[in-house]
């Protein structure tokens, strides 16, 4: 090839996204900083709650694929006794996105941990109900004050091998 031939960049040097692009990018970070800011008081409000009714833990199953999922348990526990949860209501704070303003949504403690539990899930793995899908575990563990997840990922696998001899 001569001096004098140009080639066009690979797609993925291409020059400085649009500017649209950086808005989205930027209100998706303030978005998740504040979803994290809130998750904080969150978390201490709902737990305040589950300890006084003298649950441990909670544990929370999901499932989906085929752009479709689902909270599909909640499951309370008082040590090894499982527990109802408690009739209670609590304040849950949700940011809007691309707003600077808060949603406060006054929730059953069964709702609280399940609107928790899909906001997690949007953070950490969004679209996790599209395709092959994936399940899982939450655990709200009520003495330490934390939420883990435990997420598994389905996809599916080809392989091909071709031989000519």
């Amino acid at each position: 090839m001569s001096d004098d031939q140009t080639v066009p960049p690979a797609e993925h040097e291409l020059a400085d996204p649009s500017p649209e692009w950086a808005e989205i990018s930027e209100k998706d970070r303030i978005y998740k900083s504040r979803a994290d800011e809130l998750l904080s008081i969150n978390k201490n409000a709902l737990f305040v709650l589950l300890a006084a009714a003298g649950i441990t833990l909670v544990e929370v199953s999901f499932n989906g694929c085929g752009d479709s999922g689902q909270i599909e348990d909640i499951q309370a526990w008082t040590g090894d006794e499982p527990v109802e949860l408690p009739e209670a209501q609590v304040e849950i704070l949700d940011p809007i996105w691309g707003s600077s303003e808060t949603r406060v949504q006054t929730l059953t403690i069964h709702d609280a941990i399940e609107a928790m539990a899909y906001a997690l899930l949007r953070q950490t793995h969004d679209g996790w109900e599209d395709g092959d899908g994936a399940h899982g575990n939450f655990t709200f563990d009520v003495a330490a004050q934390t939420i883990t997840l435990d997420y598994n990922e389905r996809y599916t696998s080809s392989n091909n091998y071709t031989h000519e001899f």
